[in-house]
């Protein structure tokens, strides 16, 4: 699974990039880094883990804010657009590959540890989080944002919502493509996830028990965050699929 999921997000990484680029150069930029760092333990200059960094958005974001960050990731295509996107903003930001599960940092380094659509893609995500608790600094936080992107393969209800959805799309001609149901990628992507354990739990349900699991303290739970981050067609797209947030201390 780590072999494909690597290729299928190098094969992914410039038309993610390009569409990181875009948040940059738009009102997310600023969306996304005060909601970050209004949930990220108050100091002037945090210590920040950007687990799955992709393209690099939430590490070149908050390191224009001002902070220590450093992105790792499993695709070296992704780490490679990240380098490049880092200086063109001016930044010399560290990108660091590494294996999906294991943190390649000591314990207790950092005070935050941030990832976007990133949990759904682990093949063992209550180890990966255990990493994540562990080079946390005591009081440190973990912040996440996810969606069950992929439940609707396993829940006749959310298949129901997830065709309706697409349909409503193409009726509107707003379908892009990019996410349609019968599109070669997407269809990719399904195979995927079948494959992945996260695709048939109840979420955000199954992320408080993780935390508890884990043993870390729930600070906050938000089932809909996408209102405050996502554009008009976003919302429209994931109609169905509501990406939440999960923030939790160490």
């Amino acid at each position: 699974m780590q072999a494909e999921l690597q290729e299928y997000w190098g094969e992914r990484s410039h038309s993610y990039s390009c569409e990181n680029i875009a948040e940059m150069n738009s009102w997310k930029q600023d969306a996304w880094r005060k909601l970050i760092l209004s949930y990220a333990p108050k100091k002037d200059t945090l210590k920040i883990l950007d687990v799955g960094t992709g393209p690099g958005f939430f590490t070149i974001n908050l390191s224009l804010a001002g902070h220590e960050v450093c992105g790792i990731d499993v695709t070296k295509e992704m780490l490679s657009h990240a380098r490049e996107n880092a200086k063109a903003y001016g930044k010399v930001a560290d990108f660091v590959q590494y294996d999906g599960v294991n943190v390649p940092f000591e314990d207790e380094t950092f005070d935050l540890v941030i990832s976007r659509n990133v949990v759904w893609n682990l093949e063992k995500p209550i180890d990966s989080m255990k990493e994540w608790k562990r080079v946390l600094k005591k009081g440190g936080r973990i912040l996440y944002f996810d969606s069950a992107w992929y439940y609707y393969l396993y829940d006749d209800e959310a298949m129901r919502r997830h065709l309706e959805v697409q349909q409503r799309l193409i009726d509107s001609g707003k379908e892009n493509g990019e996410h349609h149901l019968v599109s070669e990628r997407a269809k990719r992507c399904e195979e995927i996830a079948k494959n992945l354990v996260l695709s048939k739990e109840k979420r955000p349900e199954w992320d408080v028990d993780a935390m508890n699991e884990i043993g870390m303290d729930l600070i906050c739970l938000n089932e809909n965050i996408g209102d405050f981050v996502w554009d008009e067609s976003e919302r429209m797209s994931f109609e169905d699929k509501p990406m939440f947030m999960v923030c939790a201390e160490k």
